[in-house]
């Protein structure tokens, strides 16, 4: 699952190269999280009080890359992975019945797909017109990666609580 190098950003590289690093350097640390778990331990609710899972936080970041990059930034037909609310929560938080090979597959082709986006895009400053707002590249990169330190930080404490382990 973590197939993926996780590569520090550089100290000094101009803004693109900045924020897709970033960004993939987020993406690498939720594998890392995610890595050497069973299907058991990635759909464990681990925190009494969160109904939070490894697993979750995966088909999450799936739909939120499909999400800001090909519906708003490239303009595509596309649903989310695991459409609807369950509970009053995205469904891709629900995995008791979720395939983990699956889960797994879509975020990769979602975060594939988001950097081919990315490079087809000339500028930061490019922007679309989403529902009569516009959002620029620059935006979508920084939410991103917004989006994926936040869930890390859940993750982090996920998975010391599903096998002790913790760190980077």
């Amino acid at each position: 699952m973590n197939d993926e190098p996780r590569i520090h950003p550089s100290k000094v590289a101009d803004d693109r190269a900045s924020l897709t690093s970033f960004l993939d350097y987020q993406r690498a640390t939720l594998a890392l999280k995610c890595a050497g778990l069973t299907g058991e331990q990635l759909k464990r609710k681990a925190i009494p009080t969160s109904g939070l899972t490894l697993l979750g936080l995966v088909r999450h970041a799936a739909s939120v890359e499909r999400s800001w990059f090909r519906f708003v930034m490239n303009s595509e037909d596309v649903k989310a992975p695991w459409p609807g609310k369950v509970d009053g929560t995205f469904a891709e938080f629900h995995v008791e019945d979720a395939d983990v090979d699956e889960a797994f597959e879509t975020w990769r082709e979602e975060c594939a797909l988001a950097r081919a986006v990315t490079d087809s895009v000339d500028s930061l400053d490019d922007t679309v017109d989403f529902r009569g707002e516009t959002i620029s590249l620059r935006y979508v990169l920084t939410h991103m990666i917004e989006e994926y330190a936040r869930h890390n930080g859940h993750a982090d404490l996920l998975r010391e609580a599903v096998d002790g382990a913790v760190g980077e």
